[in-house]
């Protein structure tokens, strides 16, 4: 998968959900979260992600050591700093600002409590332009699980993100920040890119979904 379509995958996370029928989709505490991942015609993996809930930024490194990434839901901006490379893709925000909240059109319905790596979550099935997943979440807003239900034609490949690890608590903050020494890139407009993904304002789907533009 290219960084950009990846960088397409995290920000279909979303914000704050404002109708009282939805839940928060971003965490509300500091916590570090291990999750396995597995998609279709993929092999499975591993990755983490990070909140610092004060300055609303979240980061996920990447399988393998190739990098991280870091969105900040506050200011609507995001970049991935690719280790190997060197090098820094940042995101215009007039281009996340405009998939970061969930589509007033998005349908969520609870479906009950669970619980996942010794920590208690509540399922939503989440149904948006043709497309459904099934999130579970705190009520931190913490995402704990994530699959796919059903896709568009453009839609991802079926696929599993499940937390094996939570750890709440401080975060440093230095592990949000750009790295030193990385060449600035600048991603294509979306139109280079393709549009698909999970449905807008559910948790990240896996690594190695497939998504146009790859």
């Amino acid at each position: 998968m290219k960084p950009a379509s990846l960088l397409f995958l995290l920000i279909a996370i979303g914000g704050p959900a404002a109708a009282q029928d939805r839940p928060t989709l971003t965490s509300t505490r500091d916590v570090a979260v291990t999750y396995r991942v597995a998609a279709e015609g993929a092999p499975p993996g591993e990755m983490r992600m990070s909140w610092l809930a004060a300055r609303r930024l979240m980061r996920m490194d990447m399988p393998g050591g190739q990098g991280f990434i870091v969105l900040d839901m506050g200011a609507g901006t995001a970049f991935m700093a690719m280790a190997a490379q060197r090098m820094i893709l940042d995101m215009p925000a007039s281009q996340i600002a405009a998939r970061m909240a969930p589509r007033a059109e998005a349908r969520f319905t609870r479906e009950g409590p669970a619980r996942i790596a010794d920590t208690n979550c509540v399922n939503w099935r989440v149904e948006d332009d043709g497309q459904a997943a099934r999130i579970c979440l705190t009520a931190d807003g913490v995402m704990l699980r994530s699959e796919t239900l059903s896709r568009s034609a453009t839609g991802p490949v079926p696929g599993l993100l499940e937390a094996t690890q939570v750890s709440f608590g401080p975060q440093e903050a230095s592990r949000f920040q750009r790295p030193s020494g990385y060449q600035n890139l600048q991603l294509p407009p979306p139109a280079q890119i393709g549009a698909g993904g999970m449905p807008r304002g559910t948790a990240i789907p896996p690594p190695g979904l497939n998504m146009p533009g790859r």
